[in-house]
């Protein structure tokens, strides 16, 4: 079954999250969701904020929230180097939902000094490490 697999690498800034084989990853891409299996043409994307989905060989599932970054795909390696990653039982949920309350509560107060992308921004990482803390 190694042949249907592939090297993934997951990297941000602060250390290397991942590095092992996988049957499939699926990454939130700027333009959309990626889907990549073993063999897969090569590739340069940039990501957003969302969810990463991999999948080994045995069907196992992990997930994972990510903040963006970017990918690239070349002889069956698959490195990700994201602003943040992390798997769902890494995630603290309290803070996360003080994120998003924090977030919300920019959006509400409609002050000229909000950057609102940014708080759009924040409110979209926060409700994304949510869902996926909640759901493993």
């Amino acid at each position: 079954m190694a042949e249907k697999t592939f090297k993934l690498e997951i990297v941000t800034p602060e250390r290397t999250v991942l590095s092992q084989n996988f049957a499939s990853v699926v990454l939130p891409g700027k333009e959309g969701s990626l889907g990549i299996l073993a063999n897969h043409a090569p590739l340069m994307a940039e990501l957003t904020i969302g969810e990463i989905r991999l999948r080994d060989a045995d069907g196992q599932t992990i997930r994972m929230a990510t903040s963006g970054g970017f990918v690239e795909v070349r002889d069956n390696v698959v490195r990700i180097l994201a602003d943040t990653a992390e798997r769902s039982d890494e995630i603290d949920l309290q803070r996360a939902e003080e994120a998003r309350e924090r977030a919300e509560t920019r959006l509400r107060s409609h002050a000229s000094d909000i950057d609102m992308m940014r708080a759009e921004a924040a409110l979209k990482r926060a409700m994304v490490r949510i869902r996926i803390a909640r759901e493993g």
